[in-house]
C-alpha cells in the first residue's frame, strides 16, 4: 500500500466518522441529552449550572446536518466509486443523519425518521458483529 492511498483511506475514514457526528449534533434532543450529560460531568467535580451550556448548538443545528449530508454523500460517492468506506460506518452513518433531521417543517414525521435512522444503525451494529464473529471464527478454525 502507498503512502498516498494511507492517507486517502484515513482522509475518508475521518470524514465519513466526522459526518456521523455533525449529524448526531443535528437533533434538539441529542443536543439536550449532550447538555444535560455535561451538566453531570461538571457536578461530578463541583461546578454547578442552571440552564443548558450547549444552547447555542441549536441555533447551527440545521448547518451542522446539512454539513453532515454533504459529507455524507461524498463518502456514498466515494464508496460507489472505489469501494474503499465499509458499508457498516455508511450505514450508521446514514442512520444517524436520518435520525437527527432538525428541520420544524418535517417534525410531525420525526418519529418515522427515529425508527428509520434506529433501525439502519441497529442493522450496522448487527452486521459489525457478525462479520467480527465470521473473522474470530475463520481464524480459530486455521489454527485447529
Amino acid at each position: 500500500m502507498n503512502i498516498l492511498q494511507f492517507f486517502r483511506e484515513k482522509f475518508l475514514s475521518v470524514s465519513s466518522s466526522f459526518a456521523g457526528v455533525l449529524g448526531f449534533l443535528g437533533g434538539y434532543q441529542i443536543c439536550h441529552n449532550i447538555c444535560l450529560g455535561l451538566i453531570a460531568l461538571l457536578s461530578l467535580i463541583g461546578i454547578t449550572l442552571v440552564g443548558m451550556p450547549l444552547l447555542f448548538l441549536t441555533k447551527v443545528a440545521i448547518p451542522f446536518w446539512i454539513a453532515a449530508a454533504t459529507l455524507f454523500l461524498v463518502a456514498f460517492g466515494f464508496y460507489i466509486k472505489k469501494r474503499c468506506i465499509s458499508k457498516n460506518m455508511l450505514l450508521f452513518n446514514g442512520g444517524i443523519i436520518v435520525a437527527g433531521v432538525p428541520f420544524n417543517s418535517v417534525k410531525s414525521f420525526l418519529p418515522f425518521f427515529w425508527i428509520i435512522g434506529g433501525t439502519a444503525i441497529l442493522v450496522s451494529c448487527l452486521w459489525f458483529i457478525r462479520d467480527k464473529i465470521r473473522k474470530k471464527r475463520n481464524k480459530t478454525f486455521k489454527y485447529i
